[in-house]
């Protein structure tokens, strides 16, 4: 099983899918690390060589931010519009929507689960 920047590639993938499980590397980004490296994105992870692998691993590493790194930069980012008390950053500490979506429907998402309110118990009023 071919382990790259502390990630296991799942088992019979193609090797264009299984380097997408590594935080910070989409699509777009296999296919540039494997037309670098000469791989054909149709070749199974079990079917790599330990110097393919070595090879994607040199270059994942020297190239791309991935997992740990480009997490704690997302988070140190995320973190400084909080400190600054931008906009973005008062959304970002009431977990509401960033980026201008409405929020009076959707945005379950972020919000969470609906809360319904709580009612009173309406007693029928009695005459005398």
């Amino acid at each position: 099983m071919a382990r790259i920047s502390g990630v296991d590639l799942p088992r019979r993938k193609r090797v264009e899918i299984g380097l997408t499980y590594i935080y910070g590397i989409g699509r777009s980004a296999s296919r540039k690390i494997l037309d670098q490296m000469g791989i054909n994105p149709g070749t199974y992870t079990d079917d790599l060589t330990t110097e393919e692998i070595n090879n994607i691993r040199k270059v994942i590493d020297s190239e791309y931010k991935v997992e740990g790194e480009l997490r704690t930069e997302v988070s140190m980012n995320v973190k400084r519009l909080m400190d600054l008390g931008s906009y973005r950053g008062l959304r970002h500490r009431k977990s509401l929507p960033v980026r201008g979506q409405r929020t009076s429907t959707n945005a379950r998402t972020r919000k969470g689960p609906k809360r319904s309110a709580v009612k009173k118990k309406g007693g029928v009023k009695r005459s005398k």
